[in-house]
């Protein structure tokens, strides 16, 4: 590792500027977001040149993390060196890692979704919980989705708890945020996708549209509220209403746990002889 440089003091206005982006309002007007620990701060260097734009590290983590602290510099990162209690004054965990992240913001313009006829997409429609919808974006891109979708009516993307939630899957794929609902369905509509809301009351069994055959095509999942689910006029605007079904003893399933099935299904559909993966990956 080469020399290191003076610690950064506490009292730096980098330090106030980062520290304040613990906050919805500075992000939003800085459009900058804190990206914390090992994974997010790999997954945002490597992102693309001028993603990462400063790095603050304990000396203990630069250290340790020294492949990361030197793909952060080969981005253009600026690097800072800084006492155990500055970098946990920045971060915003009770146990911080000894790495945090200043990263530009990345969503996606929704048009340029559309542009790319994705072929599994995670819609979060009034999701306020930011360790939801981290965690669900996370499923999104294990699934193999090609694009997020938060509407209007959802949490902020750049949360810190959405995104440590995310485990660096936030720089993976695209996300479009600020959606309303309604064009969000109709646009991915007119894309050619099928609209299927998750829904615990739904109508439609998943194991039965799986069998049916009817999961292979492109797909949009439409996720809502995990406290009180979609509103009507949210279902009505989709071609279905979809339950997972619950073949033991449990009352419902939570969020995550519902998005991880349902987009593990279509994706194996889509996979199977006859979905649009199998004939487009042919």
């Amino acid at each position: 590792m080469p020399a290191a440089p003076e610690l950064i003091s506490p009292r730096s206005p980098r330090v106030s500027a980062a520290r304040r982006l613990a906050r919805r309002n500075f992000r939003s007007k800085d459009r900058l977001f804190l990206a914390e620990g090992p994974q997010a701060v790999r997954e945002a260097a490597v992102y693309g040149k001028g993603t990462l734009v400063e790095l603050f590290a304990t000396l203990d983590a630069a250290e340790r993390y020294a492949d990361i602290i030197g793909k952060a510099r080969a981005a253009g990162a600026r690097v800072h060196l800084a006492d155990e209690d500055v970098v946990a004054d920045i971060s915003t965990t009770v146990t911080p890692q000894g790495l945090v992240g200043i990263c530009r913001f990345l969503d996606t313009p929704f048009e340029d979704i559309l542009k790319a006829r994705p072929r599994l997409v995670a819609v979060l429609a009034n999701v306020r919980d930011p360790g939801n919808a981290g965690t669900v974006l996370r499923c999104a891109d294990a699934a193999g989705a090609e694009a997020v979708v938060l509407t209007d009516a959802s949490v902020d993307l750049y949360n810190p708890k959405a995104v440590r939630a995310s485990v660096g899957s936030l720089f993976h794929l695209p996300v479009a945020v600020g959606v309303p609902v309604e064009e969000a369905v109709a646009g991915l509509r007119d894309a050619g996708v099928r609209i299927l809301a998750a829904d615990g009351a739904g109508p439609d069994d998943l194991d039965d549209e799986l069998d049916k055959g009817t999961m292979g095509g492109p797909t949009a999942w439409v996720f809502g509220n995990e406290a009180w689910g979609l509103p009507e006029e949210t279902r009505a605007l989709t071609d279905a209403v979809v339950r997972v079904p619950i073949h033991g003893k449990a009352e419902s399933l939570n969020l995550a746990t519902a998005a991880a099935v349902c987009l593990y299904t279509s994706a194996r559909a889509q996979r199977a002889s006859g979905g649009c993966r199998s004939v487009t990956e042919s």
